[in-house]
């Protein structure tokens, strides 16, 4: 095993592996970087990251097994190996099992590191089933690898090395599902597309991969695993063919397994959605660091709600579970202020700006997500700005960020100032009118919050 670590191309393979994942994930400033779903932020969200890497790291472990398999062939040891009394599966164990220790051990060192970021972040949230995620995925690096020796080791040609992964790189793309709306779909039908092994980079922090969906893959990849072991050993043309039978019976039953609908692909942790609360302010178990920040902040909102709302008022905060599509519309509700910890504004705010944003989730809330993957509900927040100064007593317009300069939004904040001169002028009673009529105006989704507030019915 020594001298297999050593002088062979096994290790190379390892390094690649985190390497290249390495490199992908630190030097890109990508999605993976942000919002509560980011890989370094929450341990199921770092499993399905890192996995998503076998993308192209799965193309590249059956290349490499490949080159590994063609050793023999290239050295012209063939025949000679065959006189040995050695048994040849103990032979090409060692070569296979140095294949598999270093896929592993650099995955593993991938998951390692991303771990750690978790662990010193501010998650207290450990689930259970999130080892199983990177597990499958050590599992499809190894079996494509010894797939690709024994391939190799059948067909001894310099071209099978990159036939194989350009193969199994079009096989990725084939099958490699897409979340562009609710539901995950994908060129074929969903069992087949839960062959590849990749993973979607998430978007959704509550959600994980179901039960089945790894059961059934961990069947097909031991079938693949024990297919490539199968010819690496095999010395005639039946063993060979009668070697492609785990492969297939692994794939048959996984497709019994695996789920049809894409809605039971991806499913919500429900141990992570789990509410945990301090008294009226409610956060899911995952963010569960986030209520002594929370709590004060939440009552102190629904405080000010109240005295700007009276019996209207909602009566409690809670952190927003519901799924949606991609810029789908969100789920309000008035008795209740949603927060959705991965609005920008939210998740960055503290002290005194944390219960402002509060109270304008209570008061004016956006239809639209506003989040790093969708960028929604920017609009709003000129119409909110007006809402929150009010209701906290603020002498002047207070905008809840940094106002844009573009002509849109530069026409958007004087529309807002227009609005607030004129809403500050009228008696309470109508201006209390007007903020809850307003209210139900955003509640409805109308988009004509601005109109109400000025009193212009025209628009």
């Amino acid at each position: 095993m020594r001298i297999e670590l050593k002088r062979s191309v096994a290790p190379w393979a390892g390094l690649v592996v985190l390497g290249g994942s390495l490199a992908f994930l630190c030097l890109i400033n990508g999605m993976w970087w942000r919002g509560a779903a980011a890989w370094t932020a929450q341990w199921t969200s770092m499993a399905l990251t890192t996995r998503c890497m076998l993308a192209y790291l799965w193309p590249l472990a059956v290349g490499f097994g490949a080159v590994h398999g063609l050793r023999d062939s290239r050295s012209r040891m063939t025949e000679l190996l065959t006189t040995t009394p050695r048994p040849a599966w103990r032979r090409t164990a060692l070569s296979a099992g140095a294949t598999a220790i270093t896929l592993a051990s650099g995955f593993g060192l991938l998951v390692l590191v991303g771990g750690v970021q978790v662990a010193l972040g501010a998650t207290t949230y450990l689930p259970l089933g999130w080892p199983v995620i990177s597990l499958v995925a050590v599992l499809a690096l190894v079996a494509a690898a010894l797939f690709g020796m024994g391939v190799a080791r059948a067909l001894p040609s310099m071209l099978t090395p990159p036939v194989l992964v350009v193969l199994f790189l079009a096989a990725t793309v084939l099958l490699r599902l897409f979340t562009d709306e609710a539901l995950p779909t994908g060129h074929l039908p969903n069992r087949l597309s839960l062959l590849s092994p990749v993973t979607e980079m998430p978007r959704e922090m509550l959600l994980t991969l179901s039960g089945s969906v790894d059961l059934g893959q961990t069947l097909w990849l031991l079938g693949l695993l024990a297919t490539g072991f199968a010819l690496l050993v095999a010395a005639t043309r039946r063993a060979r063919l009668l070697a492609v039978a785990p492969v297939l019976v692994g794939a048959a039953l996984a497709l019994l397994i695996l789920p049809a609908a894409p809605r039971d692909t991806y499913v919500v942790d429900k141990a992570a959605a789990a509410l945990v609360c301090d008294g009226p302010v409610c956060v899911t178990q995952a963010h569960r660091s986030r209520l002594p920040e929370l709590a004060p902040r939440g009552k102190e909102a629904l405080r000010v709600l109240h005295d700007a709302l009276g019996d209207q008022a909602p009566t409690s905060v809670r952190e927003e579970t519901a799924l949606r599509e991609l810029a789908g519309q969100r789920e309000l509700s008035g008795g209740v202020v949603l927060v959705d910890l991965d609005d920008p504004l939210i998740a960055h705010a503290a002290g005194a700006e944390l219960t402002r944003q509060l109270v304008v989730q209570g008061l004016m809330p956006n239809c639209e997500p506003r989040t790093d993957w969708e960028g929604g509900g920017l609009v709003d927040v000129p119409v909110q700005s007006v809402a929150a100064s009010w209701a906290l007593g603020d002498h002047q317009l207070q905008p809840l960020q940094k106002p844009e300069t573009d002509p849109y939004s530069s026409r958007s904040w004087a529309n807002a100032e227009a609005a607030w001169e004129k809403l500050t002028a009228l008696p309470p009673a109508e201006q209390r009118s007007r903020i809850a009529a307003a209210r139900t105006a955003a509640l409805s989704c109308t988009g004509k919050q601005l109109a109400v507030l000025t009193g212009d019915t025209s628009q």
